[in-house]
C-alpha cells in the first residue's frame, strides 16, 4: 500500500452507527475506498456487520465490528471505548442508526414504540455525538472533525398517516444538527446532517410497508426511489476537506421531492 494511502488512513478514524446494511453500510464501504479506518456499529446482525467488515478490507482498509445499541448510555461508552483502544482517536462520525416504528395513524400507536423511536433516533444520537466531540473538538484536546446527522425529508413531510413520531424524531436532528454547529464551529468540527427520500432500503419493510418503495417510486419528482450509494456520496463530502467552509447544513437527497 502507498505511504500517503496509510498515512491518510492513520488520520482518518470513522464510525458509523447502524454500519451493518442500508445507507450505514454504504457510507462505511465508500469512506474506506477514501481511506478511512472504520468502525462498524450494529446491534443484531452479526453476518451484515461481518459482510461489510470484509467489503472494507478488501478495498485495502482497517474494519473495526462493535456490537452497541446506541440508544443505551452505557452501551454508547463501551462502544467509544473500543474506538479508543483498537483503532485510536475518533476524527470522524456518521450518527446514521435509527428506526421508524411500525407504520400507523398516531391514534392506534404504540407508546412503547414511539418512546423507542425517539430514545434511538434523537437521545441516542446526541448522546453518540457527545462522545464524539469529546475526542474531536479542540476545546477537548482533539485535533478537529466532522460529524454528519442523518436526518429524514420525513422532518418536513411530516409523514401523515405512517410514522408522524418519526418525522418528529427527525425534525429535532435538524434543529440539534444547525446548534451543534454553532457551538463547535470555533472549536474545529463540522457539523452537517443529510436528509434522504424515499430510499431503497430495508426500513421500509421493518416499518410494515415491504411495497412503499414501488408504490411511491412513481409519485417522486424524478420518478424513482433513490439508492443508499446516491445518499452516501453527498454524507462523504461533507464529511471530506471539500467542505471545509460548509458547518451547520442540511443536504437533501430526496429526488426532488
Amino acid at each position: 500500500m502507498p505511504e500517503a494511502t496509510v498515512g491518510a488512513m492513520t488520520k482518518k478514524i470513522l464510525l458509523v452507527t447502524g454500519a451493518s446494511r442500508g445507507i450505514g453500510a454504504a457510507v462505511a464501504l465508500a469512506a474506506a475506498r477514501e481511506g478511512y479506518r472504520v468502525a462498524i456499529n450494529y446491534v443484531s446482525d452479526h453476518k451484515a456487520a461481518e459482510k461489510v467488515a470484509a467489503a472494507i478490507e478488501k478495498a485495502g482498509s482497517q474494519a473495526l465490528i462493535v456490537k452497541a445499541d446506541v440508544a443505551r448510555e452505557a452501551e454508547i461508552n463501551r462502544l467509544f471505548e473500543e474506538i479508543d483502544k483498537k483503532l485510536g482517536r475518533l476524527t470522524h462520525l456518521v450518527n446514521n442508526a435509527g428506526i421508524v416504528g411500525r407504520v400507523s395513524r398516531l391514534g392506534a400507536a404504540d407508546p412503547a414504540m414511539i418512546r423507542q423511536v425517539i430514545d434511538l433516533n434523537v437521545t441516542g444520537a446526541i448522546l453518540v455525538a457527545r462522545e464524539a466531540v469529546r475526542r474531536m473538538s479542540t476545546a477537548h484536546g482533539g485535533e478537529g472533525g466532522a460529524i454528519v446527522n442523518l436526518s429524514s425529508a420525513a422532518a418536513t413531510l411530516g409523514s401523515p398517516g405512517e410514522f408522524t413520531w418519526y418525522a418528529a424524531s427527525k425534525g429535532a436532528i435538524d434543529s440539534f444538527t444547525l446548534g451543534l454547529a454553532r457551538e463547535l464551529a470555533k472549536d474545529g468540527v463540522r457539523v452537517n446532517a443529510v436528509s434522504p427520500g424515499l430510499i431503497e432500503t430495508d426500513i421500509h419493510a421493518s416499518g410494515g410497508e415491504p411495497d412503499r418503495v414501488a408504490r411511491m417510486g412513481p409519485l417522486i419528482p424524478m420518478q424513482r426511489a433513490g439508492t443508499a450509494d446516491e445518499v452516501a456520496e453527498a454524507i462523504l463530502w461533507l464529511l471530506s476537506d471539500k467542505a471545509s467552509y460548509v458547518t451547520g447544513a442540511n443536504i437533501r437527497v430526496a429526488g426532488g421531492r
